[in-house]
């Protein structure tokens, strides 16, 4: 009885842990794009015309998303070489900086050029948080997880994007309630206040994680290496050596979850606010934005959970089916430009993400081995966000302006049928051992090792 007491309270303060530290980092990302959507364009490129002002706002916003999978080559070294939990440290600490600087940034009427250059550089280095901090939340859930409850426990990390889009949109909605729709002190100061806020939280972050001990499959890892040889190889090197296969078709699964999401929390934002989409007021974009953030919050615990009975990839397959037809009524729907259609059309895209986004927490950890977990289910997260995350985003702004929201709603659907694809060539992995290396064959369901 009192080991399972002590199992119990373990995975409890893992499980927020987990959810605490991306909560906060996520955050930091979101905010980024919530005001990309809603001040950046006047603020920092305000000579742009509206149109340009928004494609360029959008550009820097997915610059992140170049940096993403350079964050997880170098956390993912230094998570596989000397554990999760210092690296998961320094990804917060990085995040944390870099985003209460974005908030204390002048605009381009005071610095002028070297405005928006400076606006790059604190982007990048989020994105270089994020890139390794999303892999190291995941293992250390899934690590430390009983074998059945995989999925249960991995949908902790996941459940921080949710909590963290709730906190971004409510404290852009508090601040444009405090100043009002068109005071400029809302552009003049009023959106830093999420950015600044943000200290206080990473404060709360470190004080969680530093309360943490090494994961069981880490620590057991290390013992077996101790007594053998040192590898000399990175361990960037050997993934790419063992199972690149693995790698590029996760992020071929993690594109369209990348597209659903950001499609839904940022573009969706700045399309129902401007005078060419719905011109909605930012009032009401925000409220909504929270009741789509519990909504994919749900969609994302369930379908984890029902992962450990159903298989990872029968869950994920769903959401990719569902993405394309979706994608193509999507505008049509937004286009009507009332409050109802966009509340539909938001809330409609977030659940089908939540749908994918709860398995990948247990899904991607269990494919790679431990001594490069970190580093591989780092690299296929966010390849996954370069392709989905950043292109989408970007060209979306692009087509709006040249095709009308039809032509978004058609490159969703490609890429839904990308990750398709993706997910199909890929096997089960629900049975897995994440303390032993993976079976790499064609067809993974006939040869698993039993958990």
């Amino acid at each position: 009885m009192e080991q399972k007491t002590t199992r119990s309270t373990s995975m409890r303060r893992v499980a927020t842990a987990s959810c605490v530290g991306t909560t906060i980092e996520f955050y930091d990302f979101f905010i980024y794009g919530t005001a990309a959507a809603l001040v950046f364009p006047q603020v920092f490129f305000p000579a742009l015309g509206s149109s340009a002002a928004t494609v360029a706002s959008f550009a820097t916003f997915a610059v992140a998303f170049v940096a993403r999978p350079l964050g997880a080559i170098v956390f993912g070294h230094y998570g596989d070489r000397l554990g999760r939990k210092n690296t998961l440290i320094a990804t917060l600490m990085l995040m944390g900086i870099s985003t209460v600087v974005i908030g204390l940034l002048p605009g381009a009427a005071t610095l002028g050029v070297a405005a928006p250059i400076a606006l790059v550089v604190l982007r990048f280095l989020q994105g270089l948080a994020v890139g390794g901090e999303w892999a190291g939340a995941t293992l250390l859930a899934a690590e430390y997880a009983p074998p059945a409850k995989r999925g249960l426990y991995g949908i902790f990390p996941q459940l921080g994007a949710a909590i963290a889009f709730a906190l971004a949109s409510g404290t852009f909605l508090a601040v444009n309630i405090a100043l009002g729709e068109t005071d400029p002190a809302f552009l003049d100061w009023g959106w830093r206040v999420p950015f600044l806020l943000s200290a206080v939280l990473v404060v709360l972050g470190l004080w969680v994680r530093t309360a943490i001990e090494e994961t069981p499959a880490f620590r057991h890892a290390r013992e077996r290496q101790s007594g053998a040889p040192k590898r000399a190889k990175p361990p960037i090197l050997e993934v790419f050596r063992a199972q690149p296969r693995e790698v590029f078709l996760a992020g071929g699964v993690l594109t369209i979850v990348f597209a659903l999401f950001y499609l839904g929390t940022a573009f969706l934002t700045s399309y129902a606010t401007s005078t060419t989409g719905a011109g909605l007021e930012r009032r009401t974009v925000l409220i909504l934005n929270i009741v789509a953030a519990v909504v994919f919050g749900v969609t994302t615990a369930v379908s984890g959970i029902v992962s450990d009975r159903f298989g990872r990839r029968r869950v994920i397959v769903t959401c990719c089916a569902l993405s394309i037809p979706w994608a193509l009524v999507l505008f049509p729907i937004m286009d009507t430009g009332s409050v109802t259609g966009f509340a539909v059309g938001l809330l409609g895209t977030l659940a089908i993400f939540g749908i994918a986004y709860g398995p990948v927490g247990a899904y991607l950890p269990e494919m790679f081995h431990t001594r490069y977990r970190y580093t591989g289910a780092g690299m296929g997260y966010n390849l996954g966000g370069v392709l989905g995350g950043a292109v989408s985003p970007l060209l979306a702004a692009e087509l709006v302006g040249s095709y009308g929201g039809y032509a978004v709603g058609l490159m969703i659907a490609a890429l839904g049928l990308v990750s398709l694809v993706s997910v199909l060539a890929l096997g089960e992995t629900k049975n897995r051992a994440v303390d032993a290396a993976p079976d790499t064959t064609t067809d993974p369901t006939d040869r698993l090792t039993p958990a």
